[in-house]
């Protein structure tokens, strides 16, 4: 109930925003729906849409699969930590448009830089989230482990993986939305479509009614995601923790 009456609030200053400042600098929530409905008609808003998050999964998918082997492989080796950690503070400082750039003058303008630039952004964020999930691991139960005789699996499903999941789950959260940006940037630096094109297309039009009618339904979909699908997880990763408590 309070989210809606905050939407509410929220589409209310919205429309009083609009009729202070003017349509030209601020349309009303109706002119933008107007130009959203359009653009879903011509089948431009669900396939630019659709291209979108094509690449927030594969970017935020191969990240955070990188991402945890490297996290895992610093939070537990200490001289592998001490060798890349130089690495990875390189990489958290780059710029994003840096890396962007980088990547499209590397492999061109093509799907795969654009894909290897998204996943180089979100990667460090991911791994160092899971090195601290490495680092926090309780010893006392990786011995009970070496005591009863656990296999490999039986180790990580019962000790290993019920400690890193809220880890995990908090790097899925917060890089989720950095990879939803960063993709933004990407098909505006370099892809022919995409949220990202459509809204550089309204730039240079001027068009803000065009802007916002990507612009929003992307943010849309991604609050839903948070949450309905990463918030819940990252509160069933702790029942453990709850649960002992």
């Amino acid at each position: 109930m309070i989210r809606i009456l905050s939407l509410g609030l929220f589409f209310a200053l919205w429309q009083i925003g609009a009729w202070s400042f003017g349509p030209h600098y601020l349309p009303t929530p109706l002119a933008v729906g107007a130009t959203m409905l359009a653009e879903a008609r011509d089948g431009e808003l669900g396939f630019n849409l659709g291209v979108t998050l094509a690449r927030v999964l594969a970017g935020f998918t191969l990240a955070m699969f990188l991402g945890s082997i490297i996290g895992l492989a610093l939070g537990r080796n200490q001289a592998v930590d001490r060798l890349l950690d130089p690495w990875l503070v390189i990489v958290l400082n780059t710029p994003a448009l840096v890396v962007i750039m980088f990547a499209y003058i590397w492999g061109g303008l093509n799907e795969g830089s654009a894909l290897a630039a998204i996943t180089l952004n979100k990667l460090p964020n991911a791994v160092v989230t899971l090195r601290e999930g490495a680092r926090a691991l309780d010893p006392g139960l990786d011995d009970m482990a070496r005591v009863f005789a656990f296999s490999r699996w039986r180790r990580w499903r019962h000790v290993l993986a019920p400690q890193l999941a809220p880890f995990f789950a908090a790097a899925a959260r917060s890089g989720l939305a950095l990879v939803w940006k960063i993709v933004l940037v990407v098909e505006l630096l370099g892809r022919p479509n995409g949220v990202g094109f459509k809204m550089n297309e309204a730039f240079q039009l001027f068009d803000l009614k065009l802007l916002l009618a990507y612009a929003l339904p992307f943010v849309a979909l991604m609050v839903l995601v948070e949450t309905f699908v990463l918030r819940p997880a990252e509160r069933s990763a702790s029942w453990w923790r709850r649960h002992g408590a």
